[in-house]
């Protein structure tokens, strides 16, 4: 989660030219070139990625798609941080499964506007200097708290399409797979790891 500064918005920003910030040199062809394929491979990234937090959130993967767009685009007009990827975070969708169960997803869109006037407040106010006083084993255990609910909440892709119930906490209940659809399950789990592994040794 990151924080912008307001105040410095306006001075790091300039929208008639490729500058970046005060003093930066205007981007050559070759740094338009690469920041464009940076952000083409975000772009094409974020895609499973806003449809797989869709799924957790227990929303339609167009929500998604939407949000993921408009985070990315709100942060290339008004600024960030070099390096600062924009997008849904598994955070966020952990948290609101049980706001979409209970009222549904027009209370996501208020409240995820409230947390944006929150953040924006922060940043004027400069509370980003203050997640240096939260401790290292903190973030790790928040990180694997997370990792472990995005795991569980994953389990429902091997129930029965249709069984599960919506819950207070996301998808409870249903009937597992059995026989060949667990077993091609199974093998798209196992391809898809086998991807992920070997991919990067071959690239």
């Amino acid at each position: 989660m990151a924080f912008f500064d307001l105040g410095n918005l306006s001075k790091s920003t300039r929208f008639g030219d490729f500058s970046i910030a005060p003093g930066d040199v205007e981007l050559s062809p070759g740094q338009i070139k690469t920041e464009l394929l940076s952000g083409l491979t975000v772009a094409l990234a974020l895609v499973p990625e806003a449809v797989a937090f869709a799924f957790v959130a227990g929303v339609h993967p167009l929500v998604g798609l939407y949000a993921a767009f408009m985070v990315g685009l709100i942060t290339a007009l008004f600024g960030g941080r070099p390096g600062m990827i924009s997008g849904a975070t598994g955070a966020l969708a952990v948290v609101m499964v049980a706001l979409v169960a209970q009222h549904g997803v027009e209370y996501l869109f208020a409240t995820v506007v409230l947390m944006g006037l929150l953040q924006i407040f922060a940043g004027v106010m400069q509370w980003g200097k203050f997640i240096r006083l939260v401790p290292h084993p903190v973030m790790l255990g928040f990180v694997n708290g997370l990792a472990i609910v995005i795991f569980l909440a994953q389990l429902t892709q091997f129930k029965v399409p249709g069984s599960a119930e919506v819950s207070g906490h996301g998808m409870s209940g249903g009937e597992w797979l059995s026989g060949g659809p667990l077993l091609m399950m199974l093998a798209l789990v196992a391809l898809t790891m086998l991807i992920i592994w070997g991919m990067p040794r071959l690239t």
